[in-house]
């Protein structure tokens, strides 16, 4: 069947001007012209895919007949064959060799460092100070992953190193992959500025494992953990080249998730008042003045409704993939080798699915609302063999620092400071300050 274009194309480089300009926008309206639309990437034709059906389809129900696509080829120089980007049997072999650190008893672990960075955080704050909450928060989530992954002082500046160069790689990462192939050869500072940070960043993570090699092996750390993990069936590790990319792919995704979330999450809380008041009377009810663990989170029923909006309402913008055999989606025939699109963004705000998307509405996540969802409307972590290992860690984490700040703090926008966004693998605040008002003067 025919299948409809975007509109926008520019000869020689199809979409990417308007896509780079209104981002979000250009695909959240895709929708309208059908469940799937031809959309050119300079001159690479893909097809984008508008429904839950065929994005749950692609995901999961067809999961085998698609591979990570030419998004994540762009950031193979970043995180190498790590589970980003790993497909086939040596991705489920990675997942399985590293799915042990995120099993329920490994994450109660994490929640104590995770309470405990959170109060280290907000101990130094006082009334009426001003704080830059997006930059406190990427600091927050820095420590946290920090302590999680490395337990050694070269571990610390590993984590200084992450803090610098992954913005800056995710920034022209993305550009590199909306734009034609030939732009990432081209002698001009982006390109410059992404391979430095490429280089910096493997070259301190290398010399974390060699530094482990050459020390005393079993310290309770991820980075120990992946390092000492075998294989149940023929008793192998991972190479330390396997280590490398898998502990930069945990630093990407563990650092940049849970900071933005809960960036936006204490400036929606701070727009709508009647929310923060039933958040607030959640955490002091389950808590009671103690410190959070890994057991209060299932009880933090309406904490994690708040989660969830904020996880819908500020996603990943697209995911590729690639189709591995011919495939049918939605009437269209796609042969192999076809680069697909999903959008995680574009799901969570197609109003057919998402009554009133533009609204902060944790009550969508209250009982059959929820349960109405379609499969594939609600994709914060992907889904299949493939969704972000890392989910539960980052749902735990994000439930236990708001707990954390919130049971002490309300953070206040500052007049006058209007809020401005940048754009790259999701919309990110340019700058977040608040004001910290504690909550029992």
């Amino acid at each position: 069947m025919p299948v409809p274009v975007a509109p926008g194309r520019w000869p020689l480089l199809g979409h990417t001007p308007a896509m780079l300009r209104r981002r979000f926008g250009f695909t959240s309206s895709l929708y309208t012209r059908g469940d799937v639309v031809r959309v050119y990437l300079g001159p690479m034709e893909t097809y984008f895919v508008t429904s839950p059906e065929l994005t749950y389809r692609i995901l999961v129900t067809d999961g085998s007949d698609f591979r990570k696509g030419a998004m994540f080829e762009k950031f193979r120089p970043f995180v190498g064959n790590g589970l980003a980007v790993s497909d086939g049997v040596f991705h489920l072999r990675q997942r399985r060799l590293m799915q042990p650190s995120f099993h329920h008893a490994s994450i109660a672990g994490y929640a104590e460092i995770m309470a405990r960075a959170a109060a280290e955080l907000v101990r130094p704050w006082r009334p009426g100070e001003v704080r830059e909450v997006d930059h406190d928060m990427q600091a927050l989530a820095v420590a946290i992953v920090g302590e999680a992954l490395f337990s050694t002082e070269l571990g610390k500046a590993a984590i200084e190193e992450a803090r610098r160069s992954i913005p800056v790689i995710l920034k022209y990462g993305m550009i590199r992959v909306l734009s034609p192939g030939f732009v990432e050869k081209l002698p001009i500072p982006a390109n410059r500025r992404f391979d430095e940070a490429v280089d910096r960043m493997r070259t301190i993570v290398e010399e974390l494992i060699d530094n482990w090699r050459t020390g005393q092996p079993g310290r309770n750390d991820l980075l120990s953990m992946l390092l000492l993990a075998r294989d149940a069936e023929t008793g192998e590790g991972m190479t330390d080249e396997q280590v490398r990319d898998e502990v930069i792919t945990l630093l990407t995704a563990g650092i940049e998730t849970s900071a933005l979330a809960l960036s936006w999450l204490f400036h929606e809380i701070a727009r709508h008042p009647e929310v923060e008041e039933k958040l607030h009377n959640e955490i002091d009810e389950v808590l009671g003045g103690r410190q959070a663990t890994a057991e209060d989170v299932p009880r933090l029923v309406y904490t994690r409704q708040v989660v969830n909006e904020v996880l819908r309402m500020y996603p990943l913008w697209i995911l590729m993939r690639r189709v591995t055999t011919e495939v049918d989606l939605g009437g269209v025939r796609l042969p192999p080798g076809t680069e697909v699109i999903i959008s995680p963004h574009a799901m969570h705000f197609d109003p057919r699915f998402h009554d009133h998307p533009d609204r902060f509405d944790p009550d969508r996540w209250a009982g059959k609302r929820a349960k109405e969802l379609p499969r594939g409307a609600y994709i914060p972590f992907g889904a299949g063999a493939h969704q972000c290992i890392g989910n539960s860690f980052a749902l735990t984490e994000i439930a236990i620092v708001v707990a954390t700040i919130a049971a002490q703090w309300r953070l206040v926008p500052v007049p006058g400071e209007p809020l401005r966004v940048k754009y790259t693998t999701a919309a990110y605040p340019s700058r977040l300050p608040m004001t910290a008002v504690p909550r029992f003067p």
